[in-house]
């Protein structure tokens, strides 16, 4: 079996598909994300970021096309991530890393240093999804800024 190609808009042949495409349930959560006014952010199941929308892009002053994919726990050292009291956070303590390695629902308040050099008090939830049949997708994380944090 070969893998199927497929054609560009302009008809030449693009990179053939391959098996480690994204499941279709991250695509279609990666589509629903760009269609959402709150900042989302996904990750793979082996914690790598894979998709933030543009909405997370303003809170975090960074494109995601200029970031790309990235390991959930270089987050803390880029962002410079702390808890709502200034403490520095483990990588494994971070909302999308809890919802990753513990597979359940995690909620922090937390205070970023952005790529724009601000720095925002920000809430994030984290939650693990789940594909048919028990297949472990990823995570996702909702945050947003929190005057309250």
């Amino acid at each position: 079996m070969t893998a199927a190609r497929t054609t560009s808009m302009t008809g030449e042949p693009s990179t053939p598909r391959t098996p480690t495409q994204n499941p279709l349930e991250i695509i279609l959560l990666r589509q629903w994300a760009s269609y959402m006014a709150i900042p989302i952010w996904i990750t793979s199941p082996d914690g790598i970021l894979i998709f933030y929308n543009e909405p997370a892009e303003r809170i975090i002053g960074l494109r995601y096309g200029e970031a790309g994919p990235l390991p959930v726990g270089e987050l803390v050292s880029k962002f410079e991530v702390t808890d709502e009291y200034g403490v520095k956070i483990a990588p494994r303590d971070l909302p999308l890393a809890v919802a990753i390695e513990q597979r359940k629902p995690c909620h922090s308040r937390l205070k970023i240093h952005s790529g724009d050099g601000k720095h925002r008090l920000i809430a994030v939830t984290a939650f693990p999804i789940e594909g048919q049949g028990g297949r472990f997708l990823g995570a996702v994380a909702m945050f947003w800024e929190d005057s309250q944090a």
